[in-house]
């Protein structure tokens, strides 16, 4: 068995195509959710602390217990939990990936963007040597 983590907003529609990207992408056969509204904002921002540390636990377990082969966190369009526009979450996934980095350094860490055709954009990574 092979697990992969997502923290990915909890609107239903992007969660099928963020699984199924991530199962190749990672080639595994499991993906954990970490679910958020708009958990790209969140981590960026970092100011409601308790929501960052449940993330951190949740994330901790899928690395720890399932022995996780990467991490992607995920924005998209129309989302109630972070309307900003793309442009925008895409500066906070890319904040949300360095903040990451500070607490999984041994890990791969993605950024994904799902258009309004529901499609995965690969936004940036952080792929470890």
């Amino acid at each position: 068995m092979s697990f992969c983590t997502a923290i990915n907003c909890m609107d239903g529609r992007v969660q099928l195509p963020v699984i199924g990207f991530l199962k190749k992408y990672f080639s595994v056969n499991y993906v954990d959710i970490v679910s958020e509204p708009g958990p790209n904002r969140i981590l960026a921002e970092q100011t409601d602390s308790k929501i960052v540390k449940s993330i951190l636990h949740r994330v901790d377990i899928s690395v720890q217990k399932h022995r996780s082969k990467g991490i992607a966190i995920v924005g998209h369009y129309d989302c109630a939990g972070n309307p900003s526009d793309k442009s925008e979450q895409i500066s906070h996934l890319q904040a949300a990936i360095s903040f990451l980095r500070k607490h999984y350094s041994e890990i791969e860490i993605i950024g994904l963007w799902v258009d309004e055709n529901w499609y995965v954009n690969e936004i940036t990574s952080n792929k470890i040597s």
